[in-house]
């Protein structure tokens, strides 16, 4: 497999590898060793070329200080690779072993109630701590200098899912390190006052060793700056943790390539150095426990929300751990995939960005905190359907990834996302609000289901390839995205600004400017006059958001009696909408076109959507937050103008589809995630590279299944 050096970070990379990664991860501490060989065997038949091992075993590989035994895994590597299983070594830091936090209790994790974590978990390691920063390079040196030549080994991963169990930490040592960070921020302490506001509740600070790690209701709410730089230090924390293991697999062998795999996305700035020390990202994948853990819709839609959101991050990426059956913790479980199912879940990975799939996992474990985690292989060693699923999949991935690789999703709508600031400015000052996410998530699911290409993009990337940019109320709106956008937009793009957007800046002050801000006032040619909170439709007096969508946690808010009466409504084209959350008053310019008018109290009248030409463009300000209605209506009323039509007219309910594309080929995916047969109509003429039938128009689907049409 060949490595390439990785392009810069953009929703429109390519993987750089030149094959597909296609396996398990695979744990043979847990397995008797008489059982590997046939293990390697069954793997092989089943068409997987890499395994993962070794994330969890720093225990094994040093037993005591200094001491290094890594005899288990060499054998395993070895009968892994007589039978063309190649491995994907992760560094172990996500689980120090107990003599390490015996030794040096200092580098454990400590709550915002100054409760130290205890040994028998994982993740219970402060990675801000400088000397579980030494332990992790001193791992990390003896397993890259161990394997440096081993030809069995091509890719690291480093850590696993760091952050996602927990992303804070209040030990004395975090508390050091934030100080030595805010010092290097802004070198002097009244640059940092005045960043934070010092001047508010006497929060101002005589020097850096005053300064504490925020803690919320203590006993009323932080300053936001204060808030937004402890997550800013840790983002940074964590980068920095990864780059030393990453700095140190590098210079023992250039030809490794290094990703790693993201379960939350807490606490990582993707676009900073994190994902600039990577070859690519890779993305762990539970559709079904996002439903049982977030509850945000069905499990292929969010499946997808999920996936489109973190490949704007990085571009194209691996799936290190893709769900393969029934998962579980002792605190709660998913649904099982039914027949067919699996295998349709990992083509939409693939579908939606995905250059490599690690089914999790290859066996079950027999003890510890997942032993429900079902995998490829039962616990009896019996392979049942799961297995031949795999094995299905491997053929399907055998048959399209030649006009696979090189290719990336296509996208005509796109949804501004991807900046950690914006993230975390949020989070600081959520007030009831929707996060962008939970905002843009309506009209994402609603080009889901009419099959409208749609996905996420940092408004860095290259806007020429999409037609249509949704800015989902980013709060801070940073003057150097102006000219970019600008630009998308007299080249004949359709802008959609959402409210509350630029109002705040990087310190988190609002500007002495109306919003959203010089720029985007200027293209859109709107200023903000007025805004206010708006009674929900159908609201009882009780306010609550759908729940945390991807780490992203919105308190709910109640509503006094009075105020469950104030429902505000606004005409858009020939219907009236209800407003959800928030209206603004707008001050358009005398060549602003006004798209919808509020239509009740005293808001009657007053422009509530409005569109100004720009070149050959449009730029659209939205004064209030979507809802269902409100993004079917903003479709009706923009996308035809914008050149916007599904990728097959009249889809049947329940069934996905997305194209991938480069400039000499395309590839249609045309997925099943019902139970039930359906007739697709209107597809494009093609080939389906799973069945090697043409396809002619019309193209009928069984339970679960699925089509990749060259076209």
């Amino acid at each position: 497999m060949r490595r390439t050096p990785p392009a810069p970070l953009s929703v429109w990379r390519a993987l750089n590898l030149d094959d597909f990664l296609l396996g398990v991860p695979h744990y043979p501490e847990h397995v008797d060793e008489s059982d590997w060989a046939r293990d390697a065997q069954r793997m092989a038949a089943a068409g997987f070329n890499v395994v993962r091992l070794g994330e969890f075993a720093w225990h094994l590989f040093e037993p005591r200080e200094g001491v290094f035994d890594f005899s288990l895994f060499d054998r395993a590597i070895e009968g892994l690779g007589a039978e063309g299983i190649n491995t994907i070594f992760c560094t172990p830091t996500a689980t120090p072993p107990r003599w390490l936090t015996a030794t040096y209790p200092e580098v454990l994790r400590v709550d915002e109630n100054g409760r130290a974590a205890r040994h028998g978990s994982r993740q219970h390691a402060d990675t801000s701590s400088p000397v579980y920063r030494m332990h992790s390079r001193r791992i990390t040196e003896a397993l890259a200098e161990h394997y440096r030549d081993n030809p069995n080994v091509i890719g690291w991963q480093t850590d696993n899912e760091l952050n996602t169990t927990i992303s804070t930490s209040y030990s004395e040592a975090t508390e050091r390190e934030f100080r030595r960070y805010l010092a290097n921020r802004y070198e002097t302490i009244d640059a940092l006052n005045f960043a934070w506001g010092g001047n508010f509740w006497a929060t101002a600070y005589g020097h850096f060793d005053q300064i504490t790690v925020p803690r919320r209701a203590n006993p009323t709410f932080p300053s936001p700056g204060h808030v937004q730089d402890y997550h800013r230090f840790l983002a940074e924390a964590t980068a920095a943790f990864q780059h030393d293991q990453v700095e140190i697999l590098r210079r023992v062998n250039p030809d490794w390539f290094i990703f790693h795999n993201l379960g939350r996305l807490d606490d990582i700035d993707f676009r900073g150095q994190f994902g600039r020390d990577l070859d690519f990202m890779g993305f762990d994948i539970y559709p079904m426990l996002y439903d049982e853990m977030q509850r945000a819709g069905g499990h292929p839609a969010t499946q997808a929300l999920h996936l489109d959101i973190c490949r704007a991050y990085s571009g194209n990426f691996i799936v290190p751990e893709q769900a393969s059956g029934f998962g579980s913790q002792p605190g709660f479980s998913t649904m099982t995939p039914e027949p067919g199912e699996m295998r349709r879940m990992a083509l939409t990975s693939v579908a939606r960005g995905a250059d490599g799939l690690l089914f999790f996992r290859w066996r079950p474990a027999h003890f510890g905190a997942e032993i429900y985690w079902m995998g490829i292989i039962d616990h009896d060693d019996v392979p049942r359907r799961r297995y031949q699923e795999a094995m299905q999949f491997a053929g399907d991935i055998a048959r399209i990834k030649t006009d696979l690789l090189g290719t990336s999703v296509r996208m005509d709508v796109a949804i501004a996302g991807a900046d950690f600031d914006n993230q975390e400015a949020y989070r600081t000052y959520p007030i009831g609000m929707p996060s962008p996410i939970e905002d843009a998530m309506r009209l994402h699911r609603f080009c889901y289901a009419k099959g409208i290409s749609c996905g996420f993009i940092h408004p860095e990337d290259d806007l020429s390839r999409i037609k249509l940019l949704y800015i989902p109320h980013w709060v801070m709106w940073k003057p150097d995205w102006d000219e970019k956008v600008e630009a998308f937009v007299r080249n004949g793009g359709t802008l959609v600004v959402g409210a509350m957007t630029g109002t705040r800046d990087v310190n988190n002050h609002i500007p002495r400017v109306q919003a959203p801000g010089q720029g985007l006032s200027r293209l859109c040619g709107v200023r903000v006059e007025e805004f206010g909170r708006v009674a929900e439709p159908s609201a009882d007096g009780l306010f609550a958001l759908p729940p945390t969508e991807f780490g992203l946690h919105v308190p709910a808010t109640r509503l006094s009696a009075s105020s469950s009466s104030r429902r505000y409504r606004f005409t858009l084209g020939n219907r009236e909408h209800e407003a959800a959350h928030l209206y603004e008053l707008l001050e358009p310019d005398v060549d602003v076109e006004v798209l919808g008018r509020w239509s009740n109290r005293f808001t009657s009248g007053r422009a509530a959507i409005t569109s100004r030409k720009a070149g050959e463009g449009h730029a659209v300000y939205l004064g209030t937050y979507l809802t269902d209605s409100l993004a079917e209506g903003l479709a009706d009323q923009l996308f035809a103008r914008a050149g916007i039509e599904p990728l097959i007219l009249d889809l049947p309910p329940n069934v996905e589809v997305t194209m991938r594309e480069a400039e000499d080929r395309r590839l249609l995916f045309v997925l099943n995630t019902d139970e039930e047969p359906v007739e697709v109509s209107s597809v494009p003429a093609g080939t389906d590279l799973l069945t090697g039938k043409e396809v002619t128009g019309s193209l009928l689907l069984g339970p679960h299944g699925c089509a990749a049409i060259r076209c």
